[in-house]
């Protein structure tokens, strides 16, 4: 089942702050929701835009979607470490 990355884009100064404080709230979502998501994070994207995100199967985005209202989303790869 492919898997889709839900983004939310933090802009500015704070943005890495920002964006580790929403993750805080989309576990804690996901836990209130008892979902089986495993994989969210936060990346810094350069020193003034940063995301926040969770993963889901694509069976579950529209629900989840409609809900947290993210900013945008994408098809999800998992990194592969070197």
């Amino acid at each position: 089942m492919r898997k889709l990355k839900l983004i939310w884009d933090f802009r500015g100064p704070d943005a890495y702050k920002i964006a580790q404080h929403h993750e805080i709230h989309l576990k804690e979502y996901i836990a209130s929701e008892r979902l089986s998501i495993t994989i969210t994070g936060v990346e810094s994207l350069n020193n003034i835009h940063t995301i926040a995100f969770l993963v889901v199967d694509e069976s579950q985005m529209k629900p989840i979607r409609d809900t947290l209202k993210p900013h945008r989303g994408q098809v999800y790869t998992k990194k592969h470490d070197s």
